[in-house]
């Protein structure tokens, strides 16, 4: 049973000091691909750079966060369009609004997330899309740019039953973190987990944040890896009804699809 983690923060200072030992357990853990998210100019050039090093085993998304999104010159703007054009990076993003703490202004988040969404309809690549107390305004961009035939992933999902089925309606694939298996903030996700379809559910840990809370031992730190993967599938098949290594096989064949990774389809 193999794993493709669609969404790790490894250019996170907490894992300076020994990544390698991080994707060592990650592959020890049957974890057959991950996807390095970049949310900023910096992050996206070392996710990238991370990629161009391990091409067989790491990919890179590059985009502004919308709490980054004050940040975004148009010189960095440039960059990121460059970036998103490399081989290495599969998705545009991380992008979308987030107004839980407004860290940018809503009007610039919007402004940014719509270069976003243009630039990856003008690209032909998936969007690694964030949504955080901000749905209404986030469905209402998507579906100004449905016509684009856009494509993408809801990152790290943790809404409404309501805001699932509009995200599912636009075709858009759900990424299922660590949230789930929280036995308090998680309760909602999981009575709607087994809505999302299987040709449409991805699996994620955003690293080193959202660490699951079902991993027994527990681990000594509270930081995440990709290697605790495996506990958000546990999760899902308990909330789900469907077998492990079934939800494994489905969401690798998903995210080779959405992301372009052709060589991981045929996995055991």
């Amino acid at each position: 049973m193999s794993l493709i983690d669609i969404g790790a923060n490894l250019t996170h200072p907490s894992f300076e000091k020994d990544l390698s030992d991080v994707l060592d357990r990650a592959k020890a853990a049957n974890v057959s691909h991950i996807i390095v998210t970049g949310s900023n100019l910096e992050s996206s050039i070392q996710s990238t750079k991370l990629s161009k090093q391990s091409p067989n085993y790491l990919s890179a998304t590059a985009g502004f966060h919308p709490h980054n999104s004050k940040n975004c010159q148009n010189q960095d703007w440039a960059k990121i369009s460059e970036l998103c054009s490399m081989r290495e990076v599969v998705a545009v993003g991380e992008c979308g609004l987030d107004y839980n703490r407004n860290f940018s202004p809503s009007k610039i988040q919007r402004t940014i997330f719509r270069k976003h969404l243009s630039l990856a309809s003008e690209i032909g690549k998936p969007l690694f899309l964030h949504q955080r107390d901000a749905h209404q305004d986030f469905y209402n961009l998507l579906t100004e740019y449905r016509s684009a035939d856009l494509r993408g992933v809801v990152h790290c999902f943790t809404d409404s039953e309501t805001a699932l089925r509009d995200y599912l309606d636009l075709g858009l694939f759900i990424g299922i973190t660590g949230w789930v298996c929280d036995i308090n903030r998680g309760e909602e996700l999981r009575r709607i987990v087994s809505f999302v379809p299987e040709d449409l559910l991805l699996v994620e840990t955003d690293a080193p944040y959202l660490l699951p809370k079902n991993i027994n031992p527990k681990p000594k730190s509270n930081r995440n890896e990709p290697c605790h993967l495996d506990s958000v599938v546990s999760m899902i098949s308990e909330c789900s009804g469907r077998s492990k290594n079934k939800i494994a096989q489905q969401t690798r064949l998903n995210a080779a699809k959405l992301f372009s990774l052709p060589a991981l389809l045929s996995l055991d």
